[in-house]
């Protein structure tokens, strides 16, 4: 399809829906964009204006407004061109240039970790989002069509997109209701992240096809003629779950395909609420229904406006099937979403709805003060987890994360009830603050006037970052002596850690500085955010050590200048030698320095066969990096304040026996998966110094294995023998 039949689609698509839209002004955006693109390309080789085209038709589809077809067509203008806000809202609107800001990364800020810029990303596209729901919705659309041309990627950025789609995109997508697209996000991340297993799911449900499709035509056929008998207008049609779906059923049951029989999901779309229920009775005379599988959305809507009655019943055929019946209203914002509420009115301005989601504004609210790690945990829990609905003893429904506590449900009453909170019943039953609850609890906060406030172990109970939340700003306010004191303690500790002392950063030529890269006024001010927990006290030391470093430098460089003025050599010595190459025990040589003490950096445990280089450490000697470690960049290695200290150092060729070091393994998690990393680790004589396994909430694991290493080669060999390993997605030596 040429540039301008994709053109002429886009504007067909819009037509359909919008007969009205400003087709000029698209036409205009179109144009602008494709001038703005020139010469680009995409690494399919195509000009780089098919995606943003492309996307524009994903957000035509979901039948958006001009303004957000406008948008997603200059989506990409002011990130990767010479476009700027200004020139936008000058061209088309102020409300376009703000869409297309707020979809736009902050590409052009340094941050110290890739979590601190995950972070302000996802917060900016929060924040952007909160003010105008388009913003996510052309987010996703831009999202979803790389991931529909991810295989023109290498294979690491594959891997890392598909991640990143799976734990942000597809549930951002499921928050807001946008189930067609969220299926896809799902299915094509799966691709990437476990080919084999996706590979196995399709080519298996596609021998069994025309089976399966046999039994459905046999299914619709009974409800259909069941349901003309008893005059009730509808439509009903039937679909194979998608592999994702399929791949989730298999992990969660431990099974293989062949031994999953919840396969098939059917729909009825009726006119009315009423007609739902009789249907729901109707599917139950012809089918027997499975116990504790019915779910009624209709009177108990899901956060995101979700509404439909869910059953599974066993089919005659001996095959088990889910029943979702909805009205078209209900199916549309099913399959749609949020974007079901964006209809075109004849003022050309979308009709949203923003105030059924203020859960964003709370997100951006219970996340100030939090640091990066702690954010995106947080936003993964309380955005993307399963829920639990509860009810008041009213009768008024509270939704939490799945796994909350009566703690949780006492701060989403009120931050007040959660303070004075001393107990707690459910059901009329008391229990213990940890309890966990469950769907359809009755929960009753037992309160006094006199009560001491929250206990710091509540913290660790809490699911829901709000209750978090709400618990730390009690501390921040209530207990402020107590944080400054125990937040020095940890910030202590952790410089003793670091081999550093209070002198260190007390020093009057130090302090402005450290003040300025952690962000806070006094030192006071920051021992109390570390006391009640709004940062943390590694972050706070990470932060400061590049101003020490640059101050230690700076005194050691006045030290030598003060040593040269007084050895005064003689004047016949006017060649300057050649700097020597020693080497240490440690099996390094470096360059112009005898007797010189050495240590291998922990960010990234350089081992022979590395390309490597040295970093001049106060009181340490020589720190010797990975070349490749973010810590030894080179635009931290062009710094004026570190130029000097970094040196030439190479292997020797007496190294040491073996030599520590970090591999990291992203797996799907499964039974016997360490059992299998170990065998592989004994197969090639690898010394194991520690091994740390943890899962994640969407099924993987992360494994970091600590060994010792003789030299390049065996390294090469154990990365390749865990890469065989089923499950093993990848094997990473993380740095920096």
């Amino acid at each position: 399809m040429t540039l301008q039949e994709q053109y002429d689609l886009l504007e067909k698509t819009i037509r359909s829906y919008n007969a009205a839209a400003d087709f000029d002004q698209i036409r205009a955006a179109f144009e602008y964009a494709d001038k703005c693109h020139e010469g680009q390309k995409r690494k399919s080789g195509e000009p780089y204006i098919i995606h943003p085209l492309a996307v524009a038709q994903i957000v035509a589809d979901q039948k958006l407004d001009s303004e957000s077809i406008i948008a997603a067509l200059l989506h990409d203008v002011i990130e990767d061109t010479e476009a700027t806000h200004e020139d936008v809202a000058r061209l088309f609107s102020p409300t376009i240039a703000n869409l297309v800001e707020g979809v736009s990364k902050l590409t052009r800020i340094q941050y110290a970790t890739k979590e601190d810029e995950q972070m302000e990303n996802l917060r900016k596209m929060l924040f952007a989002m909160s003010k105008d729901i388009r913003v996510i919705l052309i987010k996703i659309s831009d999202r979803l069509h790389n991931m529909r041309t991810m295989e023109y990627q290498s294979p690491p950025k594959q891997k890392q997109k598909s991640l990143e789609t799976m734990e942000i995109y597809a549930p951002i997508a499921h928050r807001l209701g946008m189930q067609r697209i969220k299926w896809e996000l799902e299915d094509l991340s799966l691709k990437y992240l476990d080919p084999v297993g996706y590979e196995e799911i399709v080519s298996k449900t596609e021998a069994k096809r025309p089976e399966y499709e046999a039994f459905m035509q046999r299914t619709r056929d009974q409800v259909d003629q069941r349901l003309n008998e008893l005059g009730i207008q509808h439509i009903v049609y039937g679909r194979m779950k998608h592999p994702y779906s399929i791949y989730r059923k298999m992990f969660n049951q431990n099974k293989s395909i062949d031994e999953i029989f919840d396969l098939f999901a059917f729909r009825v779309i009726v006119e009315n609420v009423g007609d739902c229920y009789n249907v729901l009775g109707v599917i139950h005379d012809l089918y027997k229904p499975i116990l504790g599988r019915f779910k009624d959305y209709i009177g108990t809507p899901k956060p995101n406006g979700y509404q439909s009655l869910h059953t599974t019943v066993m089919g005659n055929d001996g095959y088990p099937f889910e029943v979702q019946i909805r009205t078209r209203e209900m199916h549309e914002i099913a399959e749609y979403g949020v974007a079901a509420h964006w209809k075109y009115k004849q003022n050309g301005q979308g009709s949203g709805t923003e105030g059924r989601y203020e859960w964003v504004r709370r997100l951006l609210e219970n996340q100030e003060g939090a640091d990066a790690e702690e954010y995106i945990h947080s936003l993964k829990i309380d955005m993307f987890s399963d829920e639990v609905f509860v009810f008041t003893p009213n009768g008024d429904v509270q939704n939490l994360p799945a796994g909350a506590t009566p703690i949780d449900f006492a701060y989403a009453i009120h931050s007040a009830v959660g303070n004075r909170m001393v107990g707690a019943k459910v059901n009329n039953r008391i229990v213990t603050l940890d309890h966990v609850l469950k769907n359809g609890d009755i929960v009753e906060i037992l309160t006094a006037k006199n009560a001491k406030g929250p206990s710091r172990d509540w913290m660790k109970i809490a699911k829901s970052t709000e209750a978090r939340s709400k618990i730390r700003q009690w501390f921040k306010k209530e207990r402020k002596e107590e944080n400054i004191a125990n937040g020095r303690a940890s910030f202590e500790a952790e410089l003793k850690h670091c081999g550093l002392s209070m002198r260190d950063v007390t020093d009057p030529e130090v302090l402005p500085g450290i003040l300025k890269k952690v962000s806070y006024p006094s030192l006071e001010e920051m021992y109390a955010a570390i006391g009640y927990g709004g940062f943390s006290a590694q972050k706070a030391v990470s932060r400061m050590q590049g101003e020490l470093q640059r101050v230690a430098k700076q005194h050691q460089l006045e030290q030598q200048a003060a040593e040269a003025a007084e050895a005064k050599p003689p004047k016949e010595e006017t060649r300057t030698p050649e700097p020597k190459k020693i080497k240490s025990e440690q099996g390094i040589i470096v360059e112009g320095l005898d007797n010189c003490l050495v240590k291998f950096s922990k960010c990234c445990t350089p081992v022979p066969g590395d390309e490597i280089v040295g970093f001049i450490t106060r009181g340490y000697g020589v720190s010797v990096h990975r070349a490749d470690c973010p810590n030894a960049s080179p635009e931290k290695r062009a710094s004026p304040d570190q130029a000097g200290r970094w040196i030439k150092v190479s292997w020797g060729s007496d190294t040491n026996e073996s030599y520590p070091t970090i591999l990291e393994a992203l797996c799907k998690d499964r039974h016997n998966l360490l059992l299998d990393i170990s065998a592989a680790l004994s197969t090639t004589n690898t010394f194991v110094l520690g091994i740390n396994t943890r899962s994640t909430e969407d099924g993987f694991a992360i494994c970091r294995l600590e060994v010792r290493i003789r030299d390049g080669q065996q390294l090469t060999t154990l990365m390749n023998k865990l890469h065989q390993i089923s499950g093993v997605l990848s094997v990473t030596r993380p740095s920096g």
